[in-house]
C-alpha cells in the first residue's frame, strides 16, 4: 500500500532545495508526476528550471518576489499576497489528484516571516490525499510542521565557501 509521506527539509545548512529535487528525480525515474512550488524564488533564472524543461512530468511554478525583507516590523503586503497566491496554487496542486508528489519549495520561509498562517499549511497537510507524497523546505520549520510530518532532516552547516569570500556559483547555488 502505498502511503503519500510529508516530508520536511530544514536546517542552517545548504542543501534542502537540492535535496527536494533530489526526491523528484528518483520520483520522476520511478513514473511519478511531480510539481514544485517555490515560494521565494521567481524572479531569477535557476538551472533547475531549465533542468525541468527537460522533464515531461516535472513543473517548477517559481512564486515569490525573490529576497524578501526580514527587518521590516510587518510583512510587505506584496510579499503577502505572493505568498497566498502560491499557497492558493499548492493546495489546487496538492488536491487535484494529478501529482503524485508535491514540494512546496521555502513555505518554512513563508510561515516563519509570517506570509502565511501555519495553521493553514498543518490543516492543508492533514487534508491531502492520501497517495500524495508532500516536500518542504526551508529553515525554521514551525514545530506544528515537524509534528504533522512522517519525516524531518535537518541540514547543519559545518562550513560555507562564503565564510571564505567565495560567491555564490551558477551550477552549485543557482
Amino acid at each position: 500500500m502505498k502511503k503519500g509521506l510529508i516530508i520536511v527539509h530544514t536546517g542552517n545548512g545548504k542543501g534542502k532545495t537540492t535535496a527536494a529535487l533530489g526526491l523528484a528525480f528518483r520520483a520522476l525515474g520511478n513514473g511519478f508526476k511531480v510539481c514544485m512550488i517555490q515560494f521565494i524564488k521567481g524572479t531569477w533564472k535557476y538551472g533547475e528550471l531549465e533542468a525541468a524543461k527537460k522533464f515531461e512530468n516535472f513543473e517548477i511554478l517559481p512564486m515569490g518576489k525573490g529576497f524578501v525583507n526580514l527587518g521590516a516590523d510587518k510583512p510587505n503586503p506584496e510579499d503577502v499576497k505572493a505568498a497566498n497566491e502560491a499557497f492558493e496554487k499548492a493546495k489546487e496542486a496538492i488536491l487535484s489528484n494529478n501529482y503524485d508528489m508535491v514540494i512546496l519549495d521555502e513555505i518554512n520561509y513563508a510561515i516563519s516571516y509570517k506570509l502565511i498562517k501555519v495553521d493553514d499549511v498543518v490543516n492543508l497537510l492533514q487534508n491531502k490525499p492520501d497517495k500524495v507524497h508532500i516536500v518542504l523546505t526551508g529553515r525554521n520549520a514551525h514545530e506544528k510542521v515537524i509534528d504533522i510530518a512522517d519525516l524531518v532532516t535537518e541540514m547543519k552547516e559545518i562550513k560555507h565557501p562564503y565564510q571564505k569570500g567565495i560567491k555564490a556559483q551558477k551550477g552549485i547555488e543557482f
